[in-house]
């Protein structure tokens, strides 16, 4: 398919960049994977807040898609992944991890069992050239669909209000669960909030018309638009993480020793070294019981973001840095996700401090917030699980 730029972005239009443009009172466009995204489209709180009580809308057409098949789709996704992907069954979404030889994260996605040897793998990162390494031996065919698989997530409480008000809501569909509901139109219900939502997918060319149609059911139902500043809150209070940010995609290190394994980035559960050999197998055993840092959840005293902060032990010693930060409107507390050197992330939580700089009336203001690692996410309601979801 034709690919048309905008000369004033300099970017590629997304399939529903018009509709997005005519809601842009803000102007706050972003470049992702080449693509024209909004940042902002009208104000973070007034977006936020509809995501958290009633419904939003966001593009996520420009993240990465890989159809894999053929007859050992199934062996090559499990010689490639981290986790069994034997467990994922058909019609069903797993979130998955892959590594290098030497152990460290290459990137993390969500893998699609669409059929019998037939996947796909949405991901942040550029992966089309690994995909064809990892396949090579394998009686498998790799498709990149980031060009003509469109993709529109759908969060939020009132969020199978919308569906069912467009025609498309389905009780019985549980987390995670993938279905066709339409002869182009396929719902996961998937999402990057930690909230009740749905991911729909469908071929780009049909994106306007979808999103025409959810827009007209959300009417009534407090539906707005959304860009990623907002989405990137609720992902951090859920306690998702983001490649380029709370960890460096280890094709993307230029310096040695930046890239992190799975133990690092507290992803233990992702690994399964009771399925066989997989890419980076030898090396993560090696270094299982040796991370050099462990990322927590932690709580930040105060209400002053520790964006970018230094973390701190005893308040003397710098074991560590914060990743992702902000104040939650909903749990009302102060969040962090900080990468702290692995003897003093497993010790007396009091005796980690996060210096946090803050710009108030033109000089900067220094101070020492008390971290408390946590356990769980800072926001996961019930909702996000209930089958069948409320329609609030």
């Amino acid at each position: 398919m034709s690919i048309t730029h905008d000369p004033r972005l300099a970017l590629i239009p997304g399939p529903v960049h018009d509709r997005l443009t005519a809601q842009s009172r803000k102007l706050g466009w972003y470049g992702w994977a080449g693509y024209a995204a909004p940042s902002v489209l009208d104000s973070v709180e007034f977006e936020y807040f509809a995501m958290r009580n009633q419904a939003a809308l966001f593009d996520v057409s420009p993240m990465h898609k890989y159809r894999i098949r053929g007859p050992q789709a199934d062996a090559m996704l499990n010689r490639m992944m981290c986790r069994d992907i034997g467990k994922i069954r058909e019609g069903r979404v797993g979130y998955t991890i892959w590594c290098d030889e030497e152990g460290f994260l290459i990137d993390d996605g969500t893998l699609f069992h669409l059929g019998a040897d037939d996947w796909r793998l949405c991901c942040q990162e550029p992966m089309l050239a690994w995909l064809q390494d990892a396949a090579w031996g394998f009686d498998v065919a790799i498709e990149d669909e980031s060009h003509a698989v469109a993709g529109l997530s759908l969060q939020g409480p009132t969020s199978f209000a919308v569906l069912e008000a467009a025609g498309l809501g389905q009780p019985d569909q549980k987390p995670f669960d993938l279905r066709r509901v339409e002869d182009d139109l396929m719902i996961s219900r998937t999402g990057f909030t930690g909230d009740l939502g749905y991911e729909l997918w469908t071929p780009w060319a049909q994106a306007g018309a979808l999103w025409d149609r959810l827009w007209a059911a959300g009417a009534h139902l407090g539906l707005r638009a959304i860009g990623y500043e907002a989405m990137n809150i609720a992902r951090i209070e859920a306690g998702f993480v983001t490649a380029g940010v709370d960890f460096q995609p280890i094709h993307g290190t230029e310096r040695l020793h930046r890239g992190l394994t799975p133990f690092e980035m507290s992803m233990d559960w992702l690994v399964d070294f009771d399925k066989g050999h997989f890419n980076g197998r030898r090396a993560l055993l090696a270094k299982r019981r040796s991370p050099r840092s462990r990322l927590l959840k932690v709580d930040v005293e105060g209400f002053k973001p520790a964006r970018d902060a230094l973390v701190y032990h005893n308040r003397r010693r710098e074991v560590g840095h914060v990743t992702s930060a902000v104040w939650s409107p909903t749990a009302k507390r102060n969040i962090a996700l900080a990468h702290v050197a692995t003897p003093y992330a497993d010790r007396v939580p009091g005796n980690l401090w996060a210096e946090i700089y803050t710009a108030e009336e033109g000089r900067w203001d220094r101070r020492m917030a008390r971290l408390t690692p946590l356990k769980t996410a800072f926001f996961r309601p019930d909702r996000a699980r209930a089958t069948p979801p409320a329609r609030h």
